[in-house]
């Protein structure tokens, strides 16, 4: 198990806790609130469980847990493009601004090490602190529209038709030459 934070781990998802995992997802978007970034049917909407399910046998979810073995937070990743995707970090506000968050990157990127991918991507709004700041602070740099690719194009047609994506990004950090 790789160690967060004190008193935190953070390891591959088990399929029995996907519920809470959702219900982690869904009290993370509180955050979001203020912003007026997301709809309130947005803000209601989570990663649904068969997804996290599937990513959870497929090796692709990694849960935050506290010692006791209570999930705060988990990463959810994809192959796309050949690039291991982040498609969603959630921590629980309970247990924000711990750290947490970074070190589910870190077992993100330790990921992509292992699966011999030399990059990470993700979407994310750009200027919210806990977003493109935040992942820009670890190494990330936002792709440039023309270059990219043709799923990012369709996964931001996607986001369309929910979010404002003019205040999206798509960022990238290499990981270099395995």
């Amino acid at each position: 198990m790789q160690q967060a934070t004190s008193p935190y781990g953070i390891e591959g998802a088990d399929a029995s806790e996907v519920g809470l995992l959702a219900e982690v997802d869904r009290a993370a978007s509180a955050l979001f609130v203020p912003t007026g970034l997301l709809s309130d049917e947005a803000l209601k909407d989570h990663v649904p469980v068969d997804i996290l399910a599937s990513a959870a046998e497929n090796g692709d979810l990694f849960t935050a847990r506290l010692d006791s073995g209570t999930a705060i937070g988990f990463a959810l990743v994809s192959l796309r493009g050949g690039t291991l995707y982040l498609d969603q970090i959630s921590v629980h506000p309970d247990h924000g601004q711990r750290g947490i968050g970074a070190d589910l990157l870190t077992r993100v990127i330790d990921e992509a090490k292992r699966r011999k991918l030399r990059r990470v991507t993700l979407s994310t709004f750009r200027d919210l602190p806990w977003n493109g700041p935040f992942y820009a602070k670890h190494g990330f740099r936002e792709i440039k529209r023309g270059d990219m690719a043709d799923w990012m194009l369709e996964l931001e047609r996607i986001q369309a038709e929910e979010l404002d994506v003019s205040k999206r990004c798509f960022m990238v950090r290499k990981i270099g030459w395995l």
